[in-house]
């Protein structure tokens, strides 16, 4: 695949393996924010925190901002008045910026690809901005966010427009509501940065 941006270009081309992410984003972590809001025009971490905010407007409920990275979405949560907000990312040196922000209350190194150090039921609302998207999580990653949130929460997530066919995203999702999990209540087209996504709202039951 190629990108407009070269960084977006090495980003997307990843192999999966994890050391090369955190490698990649570690390159990344001080230039992420200018790069992405003022060069790209990343708007999906205020978009996705709309969304949610519509969703549960009462502030005092617990968040996880799964695949952090430097905060935005985070900081975009803040701006909302959500004072009970964790993070975590596979990127240590991402979480270090997000934690300069001061808009979290746990922090945590965590690989979406697999199990998650949470127990069931954990939060009652997830927010997931950018991590669903080339060589990074799969749609797989749905299931631990779905397992970690409260029975009528929501997650709230974007999906890149060019894997949500590829990587059969509406399979998976459909495979899940099926099994009696959780139920899709939106997966609308959304504004990303140069690119659109896939705003997916789920509610587990």
């Amino acid at each position: 695949m190629k990108s407009e941006n070269e960084i977006l270009d090495r980003i997307y081309n990843l192999s999966g393996d994890p050391e090369e992410c955190r490698d990649a984003y570690k390159d990344w972590a001080e230039n992420y924010d200018t790069d992405t809001v003022e060069g790209m025009g990343y708007v999906a971490p205020a978009v996705a925190s709309d969304k949610l905010r519509a969703l549960h407007p009462d502030t005092a409920i617990r968040i996880l901002d799964a695949g952090c990275g430097t905060g935005l979405a985070g900081l975009e949560l803040n701006k909302r008045g959500y004072a009970h907000v964790d993070g975590m990312d596979l990127s240590p040196d991402m979480l270090t910026l997000a934690r300069r922000k001061e808009v979290y209350e746990d922090l945590r190194e965590a690989d979406m690809t697999e199990k998650l150090d949470y127990p069931d039921n954990a939060y009652d609302a997830i927010i997931c901005v950018g991590a669903f998207t080339h060589a990074h999580v799969g749609p797989q990653g749905f299931d631990e966010l779905v397992r970690i949130t409260r029975p009528g929460g929501s997650i709230v997530a974007t999906v890149h427009e060019d894997v949500w066919d590829e990587d059969k995203y509406p399979t998976h999702l459909k495979a899940l509501e099926a099994s009696g999990k959780v139920r899709i209540r939106e997966a609308d087209e959304a504004d990303y940065h140069v690119h659109k996504c896939r705003l997916v709202v789920l509610e587990p039951v």
